[in-house]
């Protein structure tokens, strides 16, 4: 499940919008709590060489941790689309944006035909099982609790909740539509690597590898 975080703006229509899962958020900061014990135990308590190969471990691991729990992050503003992923970043210019789409998992496709995964916007095919399966009941003139679902999130126009992944994609889309045509949403996609992250995993993994074959 994602959490869209809606910011206020001079311009409403154009607020800045971002999705985070609050999942990975949550299994993140336990999985940091977890190393940080281990290894502070392992550095309190340990040998010279399991110090050492704690720091490599926890070098090793935190980024890792971070990568795939705390830094997914989906920013959509006025102009263009910005998707934090565990390795990279892409910054999309609406113009360069031609589809999106969420079938096992959320994407987006540039002109091109180039696809970047969201990595902060999940797909829970539970949640949209349970979607269909109201839809199917407001379409046979039943009741649909209300038009909500503690784990669906709020529903349409007419009532019927969606998975968490739909709607965010369908508000993307709509941003998309509304920001292409823009001067300020030209331009072509910018990819960084995340290097950040990337180098003290690759020297932790190294020093990982070297201490434990010693």
């Amino acid at each position: 499940m994602t959490s869209p975080e809606q910011s206020s703006t001079p311009q409403e229509q154009y607020a800045d919008r971002s999705y985070r899962s609050p999942a990975a958020l949550v299994g993140g900061v336990l999985l940091l709590a977890l190393a940080a014990w281990l290894g502070g135990d392992a550095l309190v308590r340990g040998t010279a060489h399991t110090k050492l190969t704690a720091v490599a471990g926890l070098l090793f691991v935190v980024p890792l941790v971070v990568a795939f729990t705390l830094r997914p992050l989906v920013r959509a503003g006025a102009d263009r689309l910005l998707v934090r992923n565990p390795f990279r970043t892409i910054t999309l210019p609406w113009a360069a944006v031609a589809d999106l789409r969420a079938s096992f998992s959320s994407e987006v496709f540039t002109a091109d035909g180039t696809k970047y995964q969201l990595w902060s916007i999940p797909v829970s095919l539970r949640q949209r099982k349970k979607a269909n399966r109201q839809a199917q009941r407001a379409a046979a003139g039943r009741p649909v609790r209300g038009g909500r679902d503690a784990h669906l999130g709020p529903g349409t126009e007419a009532g019927v909740p969606r998975a968490t992944a739909d709607r965010s994609l369908d508000e993307l889309r709509e941003l998309q539509e509304r920001g292409a045509a823009r001067e300020g949403a030209q331009g072509a996609p910018v990819v960084k690597w995340a290097y950040e992250i990337l180098v003290p995993c690759v020297v932790g993994a190294v020093a990982l590898a070297v201490l434990v074959a010693l």
